[in-house]
């Protein structure tokens, strides 16, 4: 698919590290131009920028914090003038719950995840669906969770936020499917990510490393994993699909060791 996204504008939240870098220099390296949209961590951006630009692709970091709209407007509007319209949206950013039942939940958690989420990503769509509608082709890629499949205890915040997402894409590939706009899910198992790792370690108290032997394939996945099905889903061997959700989790849904 070497040069399959050339001319288009992809703008992916959470940008700057783990999947969100992965999806970013993948959706480059076959030819978007891409903005990487981060919360705090600049130097994280730059380097991502950097590596990009390296490799001979576009891209510029744009700071945000998902959960406020004005942030939002500010960012789209500045990627549509350095970069053009944006034909391609990845909801990537997000927070982790704290792990807490839901009897010893701070009512603030909900309303962060939710923000982050689900409502943030609503106002994205909001904002680039118009002017996607113009575009030969628009694509939205919700990235979500097998959590959605297991609704653990432990994680009400994130479940909810997650099952909102994926809500919100379901309707909106039935109301964008006329205007050209595939909008699809893509839902992982754990990452081997920072975040993964500090997750694995909370709730089973080992690394992260040590589940490979554990998993069906052999393996976690990896950023890449979440990236590559994301690039596929936006080029034109996907050209067919939209209101689909791909599980990226080696088949951990089915196993019965974790």
């Amino acid at each position: 698919m070497t040069g399959s996204l050339e001319g288009r504008v992809a703008f992916v939240t959470g940008g700057s590290r783990g999947v969100g870098r992965a999806i970013a220099e993948d959706l480059a390296r076959h030819g978007a131009a891409v903005a990487i949209c981060y919360r705090r961590d600049g130097d994280a951006a730059a380097e991502t920028v950097a590596a990009i630009d390296a490799a001979g692709g576009t891209a510029r970091a744009y700071q945000a914090d998902i959960s406020e709209l004005t942030d939002l407007e500010g960012v789209v509007g500045a990627t549509r003038g350095e970069l053009g319209p944006i034909d391609l949206l990845v909801n990537n950013a997000g927070v982790a719950s704290r792990g807490n039942d839901v009897a010893d939940t701070d009512p603030g958690e909900v309303a962060r995840l939710l923000a982050v989420h689900a409502i943030g990503a609503h106002h994205l769509c909001r904002l680039v669906v118009p002017e996607m509608r113009t575009r030969p082709r628009g694509d939205i890629v919700m990235i979500s969770s097998i959590a959605v499949d297991k609704m653990s205890g432990g994680g009400a915040p994130y479940n909810m936020a997650k099952a909102a997402m994926e809500a919100l894409a379901h309707t909106l590939a039935k109301e964008e499917i006329a205007n050209g706009i595939h909008v699809n899910i893509v839902a992982p198992g754990v990452v081997a990510t920072e975040m993964g790792n500090r997750l694995i370690r909370a709730t089973l108290g080992i690394p992260l490393a040590e589940l490979d032997e554990r998993t069906p394939l052999g393996r976690v996945c990896r950023p890449e994993d979440v990236a590559n099905t994301v690039t596929f889903l936006c080029s034109e061997q996907a050209s067919y699909l939209s209101g689909q959700r791909l599980a990226v989790d080696g088949g951990w849904r089915d196993a019965t060791a974790l």
